[in-house]
């Protein structure tokens, strides 16, 4: 339910920055940092609450809300178009990464029904260290892009330092699961 939401809001959030909503899309973006808390907290704590759909569910909500928070900065002039562009590309090839993997690790008869069940899990992806401090520094250069008209500081070189550090980030992460590729997946045995 929390994934679903923070899927709801992504829209609303591109919606918000392209209306120039700078004050209302901050707290829309602060709600959606909290259901995601919130969702990582519940898994975390209670092994009830934890599900297969869940666990693709939440991914796919966070990259759903980076894509569009991205787009709409970029269309909005307060993130550059290509550092958008190599976000969205390191997330394209790795969301095709997961499909491939996805089809080599499903058992035969591989059918649209079981690639596409979230409940039939067949491997897992580890993220990588630089990985996860790329997470961060982007979601840091999103509420950043959000803040810096409302507080005005949309021309600060601390914004452009913001830039180089999340493009280096991206580039290193990209590059990480390149170089490690095999052993960021595991596959789940008994599939």
């Amino acid at each position: 339910m929390l994934s679903m939401t923070r899927i709801g809001l992504a829209p609303v959030l591109g919606y918000l920055i392209i209306e120039e909503d700078f004050n209302v899309a901050l707290g829309v973006f602060a709600l959606a940092g909290l259901t995601d808390l919130l969702d990582g907290f519940i898994a975390r704590n209670w092994a009830s609450q934890k599900s297969a759909l869940g666990s693709a569910l939440d991914p796919l909500a966070d990259k759903i809300l980076i894509s569009i928070l991205y787009i709409s900065l970029t269309y909005a002039d307060l993130i550059p178009v290509p550092l958008t562009y190599m976000i969205i590309s390191r997330d394209v090839m790795l969301i095709a990464a997961v499909f491939y993997v996805r089809y080599q690790t499903l058992p035969t008869p591989r059918t649209l029904s079981k690639y596409f069940n979230p409940c039939y899990a067949t491997a897992r992806l580890k993220p990588t260290f630089i990985s996860k401090v790329n997470t961060a520094v982007q979601l840091i250069l999103v509420a950043a892009s959000l803040a810096a008209p409302v507080f005005n500081y949309a021309d600060s070189i601390y914004l452009q330092i913001l830039w180089c550090c999340t493009a280096f980030t991206t580039a290193a992460s990209a590059y990480s699961y390149y170089h490690y590729g095999r052993k960021t997946v595991q596959v789940i045995k008994g599939r």
